[in-house]
Parts: C-alpha cells; structure tokens; sequence
C-alpha cells in the first residue's frame, strides 16, 4: 500500500465514524483532526465523490543549482551506448559536449536511473538490442582481473609491451585473437585481428606493422617484452633481431609483469568489444580490424585516462609534450 493510498483511507474512515456516530466532535477528536479539516474533507467527498479525497502528487521542483534536464538526457543516452566505462569517463564525455559536470553527479543521476552498476548498464543494452535489431548476446562479468605491477621508462619506445588477447569464437568467422603492442612510456596502442591462435610469423608481421606506425609518430622502438607463448618462436626472435629489438620476457605465470598491456586489453574489452558485441554481428574479419580501428582513435587522442601515471591525459597528449620539451 502506497502513503497515498493510506492518506485516502483515514480520509474515508473519519468520514464512516461520524457518519455512524452522527458525532462529528467525536469523530474529530478520535482521530485527530480538527472540525475545520473534517468539513473541508467532506465538502469534497459531496461534491466530487469520495475519489476525490486521494492525495494529488506535486511536481518535482526544479531547483536552480539542480542538473538540466537535456545533460541527464544526453548522460543515459550515452550509458546505453557506453555501458561499460566509470563514471569519471561519462563525466569526461559529456565534458566533451560542452556540459560540465562532476563524476559525483553523473554516479547519482545513474543510480536515480537504475543504471548505477555496470552490469544494469550492459542488460539495459542488450535489452534495447533485442527489441531494436532482435540481437540477444548472453554477458558474463570477469571477476579475475590481473593486478598491478609498476612500469616505467624514460621515453617513448625504450620499451613496447606485446600480448595476444583471444576476442572469441564468432559463428561465420572463426576463433578470432587481437595482438597488441603499446608504448609503456606514451600508452600508444597498436592492435591487429588475426584469425586462429597466434604464430610466429603472425607476431612477426604484426612487429613490422607497429615499428612503421611508431616510426610515423617519430618514435624509435628499442626493446619489446613479451611472456612465452607464441612470443618464443625462431621467426619472432628472429625479426626481432633482424630489426636490432632487445627482446625481455617476463617470469613464467606473472602476467601482472606485463600490466600495462594487461590493463589496455581489459579496457578495450570493455569498452570496444562487449559494447560492440551488443550491437551487432560481425560476419568478417575486416568489420572486427575496423571496430578496433575506430576505438584505438578515440583511445590515442580523445579519451582522457585517469590513472595515476596518466592523471587525465591521452596518449598523443604524453607524446606531443614529449616531443616539445625535447625541443626545447
């Protein structure tokens, strides 16, 4: 029973015991009330009925220092299309747009909304693709996550992590793996799709792709850390001293020693594939290299990380003050 409906039936019942009694003192002084609000109450009953009597809801105020209506508007609308990142990337976004807002505020109005978690976000999502396009995709949240491990150079390319992330097994494609390369120093990222697990000549190929990337943005690789894998391959170890790369591994099972990458691939598989999975189907190779082409130029040169080496800057940002002092 709601507050109104209990607020209707007092109403009722004052109006039943002076009706019985024919005691309207009596009735008054039962319950609590004056004559004054009895004889307004059943004036109103009189002549409207007694439906009447059930309280009527006010208008929400609208307070000066309140958010607009259009920013609450535009910060759902980018929940369900964004379900996965915090609220201090809405808040960077929607800073994009023009409004200001802090990540305090976007955390309450999602909450207000229903969409305060992550996982509320995502099933909002697939729930408004399957009545948009018809598309359901099952979701499961991964609760092991590798933790941190310091990393640090002193400039872009003296050392470039490399890891393979398996994307999935897509019906029509094939088992599907992302092969990634970023700069410790800048958190430039560099990703390919291959299709099947990851060779020695795929890590190859895909070395020689970023080096000639790097090499655009005036930055010189020295040395690439890789774990096992397919990363101890005689065509990998040899391309990468045809290109004179000191090559580090890391400990055997310490993928936390290779955090950096760890971190990019989590991001980008939250950010990039599960939003993307939830919208459509990839039926080709070349859709999938150009869903993680488009996310890696919102990455290098929009999107503000908020970790406590970036502390708000992109990747582009590091490299372009780099260069300046360089310069200088």
């Amino acid at each position: 029973m709601t507050p109104a409906e209990i607020i209707y039936q007092r109403r009722i019942a004052v109006l039943d015991h002076a009706q019985r009694t024919g005691n309207v003192t009596e009735a008054c002084q039962v319950f609590g009330i004056s004559r004054t609000r009895y004889y307004e109450w059943k004036n109103v009953a009189d002549r409207y009925g007694l439906e009447a009597l059930i309280p009527k809801s006010r208008r929400k105020p609208q307070m000066p220092e309140a958010t607009p209506t259009h920013v609450i508007e535009a910060l759902l609308t980018l929940a369900v299309l964004q379900p996965t990142i915090g609220c201090r990337q809405y808040a960077d976004r929607l800073g994009d747009q023009g409004f200001s807002i802090a990540k305090s505020t976007v955390q309450k109005h999602l909450v207000a909304n229903g969409l305060g978690r992550r996982s509320q976000r995502l099933a909002r999502a697939a729930a408004i693709a399957a009545a948009t396009t018809g598309l359901v995709v099952p979701d499961a949240e991964r609760k092991d996550e590798p933790f941190g491990f310091c990393l640090a150079t002193g400039g872009p390319g003296e050392l470039v992590c490399l890891d393979s992330f398996y994307i999935g097994n897509l019906k029509g494609v094939g088992k599907c793996y992302q092969l990634t390369a970023i700069d410790v120093f800048t958190r430039f990222a560099v990703t390919v799709i291959v299709l099947g697990t990851p060779t020695g000549a795929m890590t190859a190929r895909f070395i020689h792709q970023a080096l000639r990337l790097y090499r655009r943005h005036e930055v010189r690789v020295r040395a690439i850390l890789t774990d096992g894998g397919e990363y101890i391959a005689g065509t990998f170890v040899d391309a990468l001293a045809a290109k004179e790369l000191r090559h580090v591994r890391i400990p055997a099972r310490s993928p936390n020693h290779n955090a950096v990458c760890e971190r990019f691939q989590g991001t980008m598989l939250q950010e990039c594939w599960r939003p993307a999975f939830h919208r459509r189907h990839f039926t080709s190779i070349r859709q999938l290299g150009a869903e993680a082409d488009a996310w890696l130029i919102t990455y290098n040169h929009r999107r503000r990380n908020h970790s406590d080496y970036m502390r708000g800057r992109t990747p582009q940002e590091i490299l372009d003050n780099h260069k300046k002092n360089k310069a200088a």
